[in-house]
């Protein structure tokens, strides 16, 4: 069973020193969401050096190196976020040490791989890093249990922890469907206009009601069924719309993308 860590959080550490292989946007959020409070040491690989130079410009402590072996030379806390296909290119090149943990938010990249690609490194972790930790809100799946990984990622929000890796992937899976989410709601803004509704209301009502859903979910006090139970009354119109959705096959479209999704991850 996964369960968000409440409690048993490592102490943080104010000299902690953090580095990252691969400057993108979960880089970003990361070093952002650190910077929220006790902003630690951060250095960054040169990687996207654009990027990198602006996050050093921007909060104090961060620092950009001249190639990912310095990175590895300055931090034992490594994180490693470049794109999946050319990660092993870019950490067998590299020559860690036994004391390095290594922090991988890759996704598909299996556990094994990793530790064989990252060798003599002795910790290797999993993790799926969210854009709110930019805001020090992602709720960052991990595995395995790791207490630097802990602290790095509960600076930045809050962790859970599945009881197996396979889990990790289904976690992962589950992501994919963020610009799905959003382009629902652009098919809602769009109606909206179509039906003689000013664009800009449309996106704000529709931007508006939503937020606060999500917002209602950030503190949940009943299961989703229940909750979409309670937005519905008997012959209304979420009901209506929630019947022809489910009558066209919608749920099971979703999940048979999901499956292939995590098909993919599992290589």
């Amino acid at each position: 069973m996964q369960q968000p860590a409440k409690s048993g959080v490592p102490p943080r550490s104010a000299s902690a020193t953090y580095g990252f292989i691969g400057v993108g946007a979960i880089t970003t959020a990361i070093v952002e969401g650190l910077h929220v409070a006790e902003p630690p040491t951060v250095f960054l690989s040169p990687r996207n050096r654009q990027v990198a130079q602006e996050l050093a410009d921007r909060f104090p402590g961060v620092h950009v190196c001249d190639s990912n072996q310095e990175v590895l030379e300055l931090a034992t806390s490594i994180v490693v976020a470049v794109r999946p296909p050319i990660a092993r290119a870019v950490l067998t090149e590299l020559s860690f040490r036994p004391q390095h943990v290594v922090m991988s938010a890759m996704a598909g990249i299996p556990l094994d791989r990793l530790r064989a690609w990252s060798a003599p490194a002795r910790e290797v972790v999993r993790s799926i890093p969210l854009p709110s930790a930019s805001r020090a809100r992602s709720l960052t799946a991990m595995y395995p249990e790791n207490a630097t990984a802990r602290e790095l990622f509960t600076r930045v929000g809050d962790v859970l922890v599945p009881s197996e890796e396979p889990a990790l992937d289904a976690f992962s899976a589950a992501t994919s469907t963020f610009a799905a989410h959003l382009d629902y709601l652009t098919t809602i803004a769009t109606w909206l206009t179509d039906h003689g509704v000013d664009h800009t209301a449309a996106t704000t009502y529709t931007t508006h009601i939503f937020g606060q859903l999500g917002q209602s979910l950030l503190q949940p006090t009943d299961s989703l069924p229940t909750l979409t139970e309670k937005h519905m009354t008997p012959g209304g119109i979420n009901l209506q719309l929630l019947t022809d959705l489910r009558h066209d096959g919608v749920p099971d479209t979703v999940r048979r993308a999901l499956d292939r999704v995590l098909s993919r991850l599992r290589g």
